[in-house]
């Protein structure tokens, strides 16, 4: 019975730890709880399926304890751009050509901006090094996190 128990324990403790974040698809959806929770909205430009950085900056911050801590205090947004046509609808496509036209216009991935609740620029960062070297990924968010 202890084993049992110490089980469950591990188990419930395991998932908390490997919960994945919120992320939002709707720009609209996003911006209607950042205004309810007053929080910053943080989008992250991504080719899911081709972007090799892309994939690397996803292990090495977005799937870290200490983003997963500061992620509570901002609404996520994911644009994806991925090649295949199985990843997202049509209709989502649309949406997201829209999105980096209008906060991504370089089209370069990876891409992390900073919006206000009202859709304004509050800062961004591009690209991601094969060195996998998170501190300035970090000093962003925390920077956006303090000046917001």
């Amino acid at each position: 019975m202890k084993k049992l128990i110490l089980l469950a324990v591990l188990f419930i403790g395991f998932q908390s730890v490997a919960q994945d974040l919120n992320w939002e698809t709707d720009f609209e959806k996003a911006k209607n709880i950042s205004d309810k929770q007053d929080k910053p909205i943080l989008v992250y430009f991504t080719g899911s399926d081709w972007c090799s950085p892309c994939k690397m900056l996803k292990k090495d911050f977005f799937e870290t304890a200490e983003f997963k801590e500061r992620a509570k205090k901002m609404v996520l947004l994911m644009v994806d751009m991925p090649r295949r046509i199985d990843i997202i609808t049509p209709e989502q496509k649309k949406k997201n050509i829209e999105m980096v036209r209008t906060y991504n216009p370089e089209g370069s991935y990876p891409t992390i901006v900073a919006l206000s609740k009202e859709g304004h620029i509050l800062g961004e960062i591009g690209g991601y090094s094969f060195l996998r070297e998170t501190a300035r990924h970090f000093a962003f968010v925390d920077s956006v996190l303090q000046n917001r």
